[in-house]
Order: C-alpha cells, then sequence, then structure tokens
C-alpha cells in the first residue's frame, strides 16, 4: 500500500510538472505575441491574466457542481490535459489577440480540471504523511509552471511556436500517464450527488474558512511574484550590465520560480509534517513579506544580490502553498473534500488577477524598486488568519 502510493505520487508528480506548462506557456514569449498580434503593451498584464480568468470560471463550475466529488478525479484530470493541450497548441495559429486571450481563458478552464483535481486524488492516496506528499505535488507544479522559462531558453531564437508546441506536447504526456499509467485510489470517498448544500457547508465551517483566508493571503503574492519577477530580473539585470544574455535572464528566472519554488515545496511539507500546517505557513509567508519589502533596494545593483534574494523567495512564496489545501482536506468532512479544494482555489486565483494587473499600474508610479512592497500585505493577512487556525489543528490532533 505505502509502495503503491508512492508509486502513485510519482505518477500524479510528473502529470502535473507536464500539464502545468500550459500556464506559462504564453506569459514567456508575450513580446513576440504582442508584436503578432498587434497589441499594445499594456495587453500583456491581460495576457498573463488570461489563464487565472479561465481558471476561476473553471474552479467555480467545478466547486458549483462539486464535479471533483461526483465524478472519477483521475478521468476528470486526463480529460482536461488533453483538452488543455489542444487548445493551448491552436494558439500557433491565430493571428488575433482576441481569439489568442480567449484560447488561453479556455486554457485556464481546463487547468481547473488540472491542479484541484491532482490535490483530490492525492488526499485519497494519502490518508497520511500528506503534508510532504503534497509539497511534492506543488513543486511538480511549481517547475512545470516554471518549465516555459527554461524552453525557452533554448527555442526562442527558432520560433516561438516551438515553445507552444513544446508545452502541448508535455499536456499530452501528461494525459496519456493519468489514462494508462496512474491507477485509481484504493479508498475512495462517496460520491455526492450534486447539492448546493455542500458549497454551504464549506463556508460554514470556520476551521475550513480560516485555513481559506490564509490561503487567499498567500495567493494574492504567489502569482504576482511568479508573473512578474521575471520582468522585473529582466530591468535590474540590464540595468546593471546592458550586456548580459537572455538566457542567463530565462534561467535566473527559472531557477529562482521553479528550482528554488520546487524545494520550497517540498521542504516545506517535511516540515509541516513535523511542526503543524500552521506554523510552516506563518513562518513562509514571514519570509516571502520580508523579500517582497527588500528586493526592490537591490533594483539595478550586484546581479548576484537580486539573485539571492529572488531565489529565497522564490522558495518561501511557495513553500506554504501545499499546506493549505492539506489543511483543508484534513479540517473538512471527506465527502465534499473536492469541493472545499476546489472552492478554495477557485477564490484564490480570482484574487490573483486583481494583484497580477495592480503591479503593472503600480510599477508606473513608484518604479520597480518599491511595486512589490504591496504583495506584502496578502502574506500579512495570511499570517494573521493562520494564527487563529492553529488552535482548530491543535484541537483535532
Amino acid at each position: 500500500m505505502i509502495q503503491g502510493s508512492w508509486r502513485a505520487l510519482l505518477w500524479i508528480g510528473l502529470s502535473q510538472l507536464c500539464a502545468l506548462s500550459l500556464w506559462y506557456s504564453a506569459s514567456v514569449i508575450a513580446p513576440e505575441l504582442i508584436e503578432n498580434w498587434n497589441l499594445s503593451s499594456n495587453s500583456e498584464a491581460w495576457l498573463s491574466a488570461a489563464v487565472p480568468i479561465g481558471f476561476v470560471i473553471g474552479a467555480l463550475f467545478s466547486s458549483y457542481f462539486g464535479i471533483a466529488d461526483r465524478f472519477n478525479p483521475r478521468k476528470i484530470l486526463a480529460l482536461s490535459a488533453l483538452l488543455g493541450a489542444l487548445l493551448n497548441v491552436l494558439l500557433i495559429t491565430v493571428d488575433s489577440g482576441f481569439f489568442g486571450i480567449l484560447l488561453r481563458i479556455l486554457t485556464g478552464i481546463t487547468l481547473a480540471g488540472v491542479y484541484p483535481i491532482a490535490v483530490k486524488i492525492i488526499s485519497e492516496w494519502f490518508p497520511r504523511k500528506r503534508g510532504l506528499a503534497m509539497g511534492i505535488l506543488i513543486a511538480a507544479l511549481t517547475l512545470g509552471s516554471s518549465l516555459p522559462h527554461f524552453i525557452v531558453m533554448f527555442f526562442s531564437s527558432v520560433n516561438w511556436k516551438i515553445v507552444i508546441i513544446c508545452s502541448s506536447v508535455l499536456a499530452l504526456v501528461s494525459s496519456f500517464i493519468v489514462s494508462f499509467i496512474l491507477e485509481d485510489a484504493p479508498v475512495k470517498s462517496k460520491k455526492l450527488p450534486f447539492s448546493l448544500k455542500v458549497i454551504k457547508k464549506v463556508v460554514m465551517n470556520k476551521p475550513v474558512m480560516l485555513a481559506n483566508y490564509g490561503y487567499f493571503g498567500h495567493m494574492w503574492e504567489l502569482y504576482a511574484v511568479w508573473t512578474w519577477l521575471p520582468a522585473f530580473l529582466t530591468a535590474s539585470f540590464l540595468t546593471y550590465s546592458p550586456e548580459i544574455p537572455h538566457w542567463f535572464i530565462a534561467l535566473s528566472s527559472f531557477v529562482s520560480i521553479g528550482i528554488a519554488g520546487g524545494i520550497g515545496s517540498v521542504v516545506g511539507g517535511v516540515i509541516s509534517d513535523k511542526i503543524g500546517r500552521a506554523n510552516l505557513t506563518i513562518l513562509s509567508m514571514f519570509i516571502s513579506a520580508i523579500c517582497s519589502i527588500i528586493i526592490g533596494f537591490t533594483f539595478g545593483q550586484f546581479i548576484w544580490v537580486t539573485l539571492i534574494i529572488s531565489i529565497i523567495w522564490g522558495v518561501s512564496v511557495i513553500a506554504d502553498s501545499a499546506q493549505f489545501s492539506a489543511a483543508v482536506s484534513e479540517i473538512a468532512d471527506v465527502e465534499y473534500v473536492g469541493t472545499a479544494l476546489t472552492f478554495q482555489m477557485c477564490i484564490g486565483f480570482l484574487i490573483t488577477i486583481f494583484s497580477i494587473n495592480l503591479i503593472p499600474i503600480i510599477q508606473r508610479i513608484v518604479g520597480w524598486e518599491w511595486v512589490f512592497s504591496i504583495l506584502a500585505i496578502g502574506p500579512i493577512v495570511g499570517m494573521i488568519t493562520m494564527v487563529k487556525f492553529r488552535r482548530y489543528e491543535f484541537n483535532k490532533k
């Protein structure tokens, strides 16, 4: 059983790594898309926000109808990854910004059937040591989300379409893994008929909502960092040294978001299983809030100073992410865990749309030196709510 669980985690993690490459597949080539689609530079924020918008729509639909708790989650994940791959590759055929952003929204909808569903599957496979298992899952998600930065190092100088094709192929691999290699969990939760009472149960569960509020603060920061940190590093590095090669900037983004984030997710999972979900999230958000405030002071300074702070930020900003989901999966009643997780992510990703689009507006006013300070609000609020959640976690034990 234990071997089967860890084997399932390997395949689920690999599928997430592949499928989540769809998230930033267009963002990393935004300048090329803006030129090809004749968009204004301001449209880059909406190009980045399109996937979260779609994710929110998909997650709202899924949680409203309780899809994660009514149907086989493995089949939902496989189908979603397949559809995401097909929608993503269609980007190479369009020459209109409207249809391009529409395709990104539809891709985001499919990803609502990938990430939350994978967390649901993990909760079925791991009744124990769930923190580490979910940490590994989020590590795969983080690496997958940052993978386009790695791909662009090799292919951006050739053709931007190759980046899109590569991410779609990876999503197809994800669908294949889940369809033909991953097995269903031996212990499944009871399938519920559709009822709006399920959502009401989630909202009325105080400890679940406290964990959700912590997650919402975390999400205010996370995707704004992942979206705009590469732009910050580009501007900072070029200010310090205009001759710096593009591949080094792309590698720095991949290391700061993907490698550092992957390490942070796994280490966070190990620590949280020992000190508790609340304590780990409070520590992680404290460090990330500090990083969001101080990284601006390194703008245009020594590259290695900026890079070290960005790596620390990359570790801390994601180290707690899996533990909010783990907390909800442990506190919520087992029959509506899938809906509770999807609801959590629906609201969380809705929040990211605002923070992602706020950053360029604030940046034009205060510059790169101060813009990320606004993100510290999220983890500060998150820390306060997780302090309150801690006593429920303690009582449950």
